[in-house]
């Protein structure tokens, strides 16, 4: 299908003229390139505005350079500038964890790195105030969803205020931004002043003391100021807690914090959205295709989405370094089927389609339909997870309607495989409950699954191997993943197929040792991966493990928590993913002696010619792979590791055919 410009969000004066209009209710700036399409957060807020009467455009990536025409060359809107910083989090968009900075921006066109300034939203939200300072600036989107209290910056590893103490803007929006931007507007067109819209749930603001509405109440949840977490990394360590509790509650209370002789005030949520709310965010007319200012480039963000359909929002798996929670909530919200569909149809009419969807999932694979069922315990539960430390027991996770919406989607002419690329929960695979049909259900979707909806690689993410590291990332048992590959090993070859599971794993998350890396690349050795789906953890704002990381205190328990801080100590934990690189050999062996455990070096290197040495020891013995004298074997705390000789043996009894099909990465 062919779009005109005008299927579009207006984004320049000429658009504007196009439609006939002579003024702008809302303006929107974006560090994002502008994709019309459900996965992009600005163009779902500047759709549901729309939806709602109000006339929206889009300033995408604006110039901040110069003599700021961007921010001029529509002029000033009736009601409310925007600002929309983008889908991730821009210093994560623009930094590695080494914070270097990244070779491609992948929400820009041809993946520039120089369309977005660092912390765009104080950059926008100044030069906005400082040419319409009567114009109310509002800033929603991840990077001040993730800042609306004190937290850890990484990039400049300091504690920072509230954003608001940054940026002159007047209001934050936090979460997903539907519904409060709604209100918000309609509250503003009805003649109110942002300065009196104090009552809007899932808005931050700053407030004199005397000018809290209803005063400072014992409903009311007072953090420990900004200045004390200065002083007192426990009292930050604290102050999360809260805010992680009160984030994933379906009736929160009302968070205060002192900072500079003010309160940043943090309205209670929204409750999750219906299915019928959810569908009617979905159901919008986006073209799902890039503004056509962008033709001829590639956006790399949406290539990967291009052919992906969202089933559901929320995850109750609460982990600890993830952000969903603090931004969607754990309480799951899902599409209904006939919504589903027609997105599925939408994308069969899109030209250059080959009747393969990408995804069809969310912000976790297998979530679809689960819910507590006992609703009235789900609205008193503070727990931040639903599958952790154990999975709940009021947790219904029947698989059951994930499984008709696989199949629905697949019986449509045009289809002829829909894959899933989410990551897999394969805790909820192999969790038993009372229920039987649930049981069945699922062992029903692990055969669909395997079977028909991996592209030859399914993404799970064990995390780690380790139990102690994994319980502080709130994942589940490493045992689990063994269990799940038996069962993916075991219908692949029932089914005649050669499939490969991928798994993703992260080093220096708070609580991980060297050692516990070490015994990493053992056990992952011993099952014949070579690893490139890794990452080096990454403190992001608003996460469990990011205070931990910067308070080292466990923020439930107030324990102490080692983490690797330095950038040697965050390398020496990393190397070992690349155990099978001939170059990184010399600095492993090195940094298993110096951690006593030269035990390992054989389980690693037995074998294997040691390019990196010249001088070859002259007798038959290579004494460096062996432990120092009187060592003997050290004790290894980790369960996983202490069972993988019996899982070597389990692997050399596979048949030959299965070794040629091993999971490795090259």
């Amino acid at each position: 299908m062919e779009y005109r410009l005008t299927d579009f969000l207006p984004t320049t004066k000429k658009e504007l003229e196009l439609r006939g209009w002579d003024y702008v209710d809302v303006i929107l700036f974006s560090a994002d390139a502008y994709v019309d399409h459900p996965s992009f957060g600005a163009a779902v807020i500047g759709r549901t505005l729309e939806a709602a009467g109000f006339r929206v455009a889009i300033v995408p990536q604006p110039d901040w350079h110069g003599d700021y025409r961007d921010f001029k060359k529509l002029g000033r809107p009736r009601l409310f500038f925007g600002v929309a910083p983008g889908c991730m989090d821009s210093m994560v968009n623009k930094y590695t964890a080494a914070r270097r900075l990244r070779s491609e921006d992948a929400y820009s066109p041809d993946g520039r790195h120089d369309m977005r300034p660092e912390y765009p939203t104080i950059v926008y939200s100044k030069i906005l105030k400082e040419l319409y300072p009567d114009v109310p600036v509002v800033l929603g989107g991840i990077e001040a969803s993730l800042r609306r209290v004190t937290h850890y910056d990484y990039w400049s590893d300091e504690l920072k205020k509230c954003l608001l103490c940054y940026s002159p803007a007047d209001m934050i929006t936090y979460g997903m931004g539907e519904k409060v931007n709604i209100e918000l507007a309609r509250r503003l067109a009805a003649g109110e002043s942002i300065r009196d819209i104090r009552d809007l749930p899932q808005t931050v603001y700053l407030s004199r003391k005397e000018d809290i509405i209803g005063g400072i109440t014992d409903r009311d949840i007072v953090l420990h100021s900004h200045e004390e977490c200065l002083k007192n990394k426990k009292a930050q360590a604290e102050n999360f807690k809260n805010v992680e509790e009160q984030s994933n509650m379906m009736h929160a209370q009302r968070l205060l914090q002192g900072v500079d002789g003010r309160y940043v005030v943090v309205n209670p949520p929204y409750p999750p959205m219906t299915t019928e709310e959810l569908d009617a965010s979905f159901d919008l007319p986006y073209t799902r295709q890039p503004h056509p200012k962008y033709k001829g480039k590639r956006i790399p963000a949406y290539d990967m989405i291009k052919f992906s359909v969202n089933i559901h929002r929320g995850c109750f798996g609460g982990c600890a370094f993830c952000t969903i929670s603090a931004h969607q909530g754990k309480f799951i919200t899902c599409r209904s089927k006939e919504s589903i569909l027609r997105e599925v149809k939408q994308i069969i009419e899109m030209p250059d389609f080959k009747g393969n969807l990408s995804d069809l999932g969310g912000p976790s694979a297998n979530m679809y339909g689960m819910s507590g069922r006992n609703k009235n315990a789900c609205e008193k539960c503070r727990r931040p997870s639903c599958v952790h430390p154990q999975i709940c027991p009021n947790l219904n996770t029947d698989h059951s309607k994930l499984l008709d919406i696989y199949r629905s989607v697949d019986a449509l002419p045009g289809i002829k495989h829909s894959y899933i690329g989410s990551g897999v929960r394969y805790d909820l695979l192999l969790h038993r409950s009372k229920d039987e049909a649930s049981n069945k259900a699922a062992m029903e979707y692990t055969r669909e699954l395997i079977c028909h909806h991996v592209s030859g690689r399914l993404k799970v993410a064990p995390e780690h191997t380790s139990d102690r590291v994994l319980y502080l990332m709130r994942k589940p048992s490493f045992s689990l993943f063994y269990e799940f590959k038996r069962i993916f090993d075991r219908i692949n070859r029932e089914e005649g197929l050669r499939q490969q599971i991928i798994p993703y794993f992260i080093s220096s998350h708070p609580g991980c040792q060297e050692e516990d890396m070490a015994e990493l690349a053992v056990i992952t050795k011993g099952l014949d991966f070579q690893l490139e789906q890794v990452q080096d953890f990454t403190p992001t704002p608003m996460t469990n493990a990011t205070e931990t990381w910067y308070t080292g205190y466990d923020p439930y328990t107030l324990e102490p928590v080692f983490s690797a801080k330095t950038p040697k100590e965050k390398l020496a934990q990393r190397q070992f993913f690349f155990w099978y690189k001939p170059e990184e050999r010399r600095g492993i062996e090195q940094s298993l002696r110096r951690i006593g455990r030269p035990d390992l070096i054989a389980k690693l290197y037995s074998g294997m010619p040691n390019t990196h040495y010249n001088n070859k020891p002259t007798s038959g013995r290579d004494f460096r792979n062996e432990p120092k004298a009187g060592g003997g074997k050290p004790k290894s705390y980790n369960p996983n590791f202490k069972n993988e000789n019996n899982r070597t043996k389990h692997n050399s009894e596979k048949s030959t055919e299965e070794k040629r099909g091993r999971n490795r990465r090259h």
